[in-house]
Formats: structure tokens, C-alpha cells, sequence
């Protein structure tokens, strides 16, 4: 009697299990299905632009109020620390879409995660590593100028672009900068989109996110950059293109998870 091949066939590492060699060019696929996204029934996702908008001008206005201004600029990096977890609605939108489901206001607002509270738990990390990096910020700033007043935003540019200290600390505040943002890019932008969609915990979606981005790096670098470049662009609008921009990036963000999960 003949027998029978037993061989089992050789187990494909999670590595290669997760690589999708994905062109960088694919990200701007992506931004292009936001864009479909956003203006499909338009109003929801505008109105949610218009809230991050109106919470992000009362934010800074309370930290001018507060005497606090000394936190703006790591407080405008660390919005894209949280970004992911506030645009858990506009994933929702997409999702709709994607599944010929009704689309509404309501539906964003209160989203109904696959995995309940661990996306909110994941939020509460994201928060406390933003804590933590407007905390290194203002040592970073103590190393340098010691207990020197911060001179305002009229005054600091010019103190950063023409002193030796100032050009230090843009140099470690940079590289100290990057390292939380790529960080934070990394455990976020997979994981909150996950927990939505699947019944997992905080923190599989948030090992998984990373896995992912590892595995995909040239696509990730290529949507990091256009996140980070859109951003800027918010910025020197004074914020306003929070209103579109947002949204935009929201709903892409989705079709990224989709794509590469």
C-alpha cells in the first residue's frame, strides 16, 4: 500500500503574511477614496470638520487664557497623537459606505465598536503618550534655556532661528519630535480602525497596527508624509482647513486600514 504524504506544508511567517508590497504611489489611491467619501452626503463629515475645528480653537484659547502658550507647539503635534481615535466617526462614515449601509450624523457620533471599550481605552494611551511628549517638550526647552520666560509666539522663532541654544533645541526637539510621532503613527493608525471593525483588545490592535506599518513600510512612509504635509497645511490656514482637511484624511484613513489589513 502506498503511503501517504504527510507533509505539511511550511507555515508563512507573520512577517510575510502581512507584507501587501503595496506601491507608495497607493497612497494617494487612498486619499482619493476619502475624497469620494467626503463628498458623499457631504454634510455629516463637514460638520464633523467644522466641531475638531471649533474644540481645537477652544483649546488654544484656553491655553492662551491659562497662560499656557508655551505648550501650543507640542500641542498642535500632539493632535495628530489623538487624531486617529477623534476620526473613529468618519471611519464609521466609510464604513457605511463601504457596506450600502444609511449614512448619518448620529451614526458618527455615536459609534458602536465591534470591540466596546478598548478603542476607548486605546484613547486614554494615545492622551497620556501626548501628556507625556508636551511634558518632554518643555524639559527640552528648560535644557536649553534653562529658566529663561518663554517670550511668546512673537518672540520664539526668532529666539530658536538665531541663537545656538535655539538651534539646538530645534535640532533634539526635531529628532525627540519624530520619534513620538512615529511611534504614535504606528500603534494608532491601524488600531483604532481595527477596534471598530473587529472584536479584539487594545492592546493586539495596537501590536497589530505596528506589525502592519512595519511590514508596509514605503506605502506607510508615503501616507505618513501627505498626513503630515496636509497638517501643515492646517496649520498655516490658522486651522480652518481642519474643515475639510480632516475629514478627508478621516475617511482615508479608513480605506488605508482596508487595504492593508
Amino acid at each position: 500500500m502506498a503511503t501517504l504524504d504527510q507533509t505539511e506544508p511550511t507555515p508563512v511567517p507573520l512577517a510575510m503574511q502581512r507584507r501587501r508590497n503595496l506601491p507608495a504611489g497607493a497612497a494617494l489611491g487612498w486619499l482619493g477614496k476619502g475624497w469620494r467619501d467626503l463628498w458623499n452626503r457631504p454634510a455629516p463629515s463637514l460638520a464633523y470638520g467644522i466641531a475638531v475645528f471649533g474644540v481645537s480653537l477652544a483649546i488654544i484659547w484656553g491655553l492662551f487664557a491659562l497662560g499656557l502658550d508655551y505648550i501650543l507647539l507640542p500641542a498642535l503635534a500632539g493632535f495628530m497623537v489623538v487624531g486617529p481615535l477623534v476620526a473613529i466617526g468618519l471611519y464609521q462614515k466609510s464604513r457605511d459606505i463601504e457596506a450600502g449601509q444609511p449614512v448619518g450624523l448620529g451614526r458618527m457620533v455615536f459609534v458602536q465598536t465591534a470591540s466596546g471599550a478598548q478603542v476607548w481605552f486605546t484613547g486614554a494611551i494615545l492622551c497620556l503618550l501626548m501628556l507625556v511628549w508636551m511634558r518632554a517638550a518643555v524639559i527640552i526647552y528648560a535644557l536649553f534655556f534653562g529658566l529663561r520666560p518663554f517670550p511668546g509666539l512673537g518672540g520664539v522663532f526668532s529666539m530658536l532661528l538665531t541663537t545656538p541654544e535655539g538651534w539646538g533645541m530645534l535640532v533634539v526637539g526635531t529628532v525627540v519630535g519624530g520619534l513620538f510621532a512615529a511611534f504614535s503613527f504606528a500603534i494608532s493608525t491601524f488600531a483604532v480602525p481595527m477596534l471598530l471593525d473587529e472584536k479584539t483588545d487594545a492592546f493586539t490592535a495596537m501590536g497589530t497596527s505596528i506589525s502592519l506599518v512595519w511590514n508596509n513600510l514605503p506605502v506607510m512612509l508615503a501616507w505618513g508624509a501627505i498626513v503630515l504635509g496636509l497638517f501643515l497645511v492646517c496649520v498655516a490656514t490658522g486651522l480652518l482647513g481642519l474643515i475639510i482637511v480632516f475629514p478627508l484624511l478621516g475617511h482615508a484613513t479608513w480605506h488605508s486600514y482596508r487595504a492593508i489589513r
